[in-house]
């Protein structure tokens, strides 16, 4: 078996297509945009790139034939948040064998050791969270844009390698219409009598004003978590500037004290339910068949990425409040396409958003891992901490 470094063109379109022919009998997977996968790597695109490092290869056997891929990268913004410099790696395929798998991610290790690394976490993404975070393990039905979907056999070649589980993120799912069970409700009340907090939905003719304001909330909520760092007005831009072609402003929610911002629900449709028409390429044909299948209805699905409420309006029952509000606006609303509802990961050291999911009658519908990999096999391994 050869490795082989990302280094040309050519190379880089072999990286795509390796799994675009290693899933071609099946029937639940979608081709990820390959921009998408390109601009992870792109200097231009990718800003972590200025000052951090990522790297790409593919794995051929001996007849020539590529069997596998993969990617290693450090984010100095992150990697030294932890107990120890962590970087990862991702982007991983590979057939059924053990040994090939294990040259992939050893060549992971030697590369992050090399520069300093003691672990690695994977698979993960080179940026944010929301996209191409963790291998999924439970739930193998089509993925949600931006997730990852994989044979089942990977989670045996992560764990024969030593990979341990950090921790592992959920993916919840009710139908828009379920009614809220009544004690929900009966919490909402307490806040929604009181004049201090308002409710309502983004205005995409404000968006400068719900992006700080999804910064501002984002800032106090996250920015404690083990290896995220706080949001700039530059990188919330670049959020909310990726999601405009897409927004749907009736299904952006935001809470309010006192006009501050204190929470909010971020839902889009599912864009994977068009893409999957358009074979990986957005180009002009791409674009037509994702306008088309778009106009006839195929987004039926309201896909929640990210909900958040600030720390000093926790336990209150605002998240409670602004989802009854919501539920009031989406609910029997004849101009609304949506038929379910599924919310993107929450992970178990989270069980406060947990327990508030599965409040509103979510239910586990996917579910995917995190894995971490100590260089030194003789520290001890630690679960991702429990935010309390």
């Amino acid at each position: 078996m050869q490795l082989i470094e990302v280094n040309t063109p050519e190379l880089a379109k072999e990286f795509l297509m390796v799994q675009v022919r290693m899933y071609k009998k099946d029937p639940n997977y979608i081709r990820p945009l390959d921009k998408d996968i390109n601009n992870v790597f792109d200097p231009k695109k990718n800003k972590l790139l200025r000052d951090s490092e990522a790297i790409r290869w593919i794995l051929k056997d001996g007849k020539g034939e590529t069997i596998g891929r993969v990617a290693a990268f450090i984010n100095k913004k992150t990697a030294k948040t932890f107990e120890q410099p962590t970087g990862g790696m991702g982007f991983f395929d590979c057939i059924n064998n053990q040994e090939a798998a294990n040259m992939l991610f050893d060549a992971c290790k030697n590369w992050l050791q090399e520069r300093g690394m003691e672990a690695m976490d994977g698979p993960v993404n080179f940026g944010d969270r929301d996209k191409w975070w963790g291998l999924l393990i439970d739930g193998f039905t089509p993925p949600n844009y931006g997730m990852h979907y994989n044979f089942p056999y990977y989670q045996q070649l992560f764990e024969n390698y030593g990979f341990g589980l950090y921790f592992n993120q959920y993916t919840y799912y009710r139908t828009v219409e379920d009614p809220l069970p009544e004690k929900y409700n009966e919490k909402a009340q307490r806040i929604l009598s009181d004049s201090a907090y308002s409710f309502r939905h983004m205005e995409k003719t404000k968006l400068a004003k719900y992006t700080e304001d999804f910064r501002t909330v984002y800032n106090k909520g996250w920015a404690k978590h083990e290896g995220v760092k706080p949001m700039s007005e530059a990188q919330a831009a670049t959020v909310m500037k990726t999601l405009k072609p897409v927004i749907d402003e009736r299904i952006i929610w935001f809470a309010y004290h006192n006009e501050e911002p204190a929470g909010f629900f971020i839902a889009i449709p599912e864009l994977n339910k068009v893409f999957k028409y358009v074979n990986g390429e957005l180009d002009l044909w791409g674009k037509l068949k994702f306008v088309f299948h778009k106009w006839r209805g195929a987004c039926n699905t309201m896909y929640g990425i990210v909900f958040g409420i600030t720390p000093e309006h926790q336990s209150k029952g605002v998240e409670a409040a602004m989802i009854v509000e919501a539920g009031k606006f989406i609910q029997g609303n004849p101009s609304m396409p949506y038929v379910d509802l599924q919310m993107n990961w929450i992970g178990d050291f989270n069980p406060k958003m947990m327990h508030l999911v599965e409040q509103v009658g979510g239910r586990i519908y996917k579910t995917h891992a995190t894995y971490r990999y100590l260089f030194d096999r003789t520290k001890e391994f630690k679960r991702a901490a429990i935010i309390r």
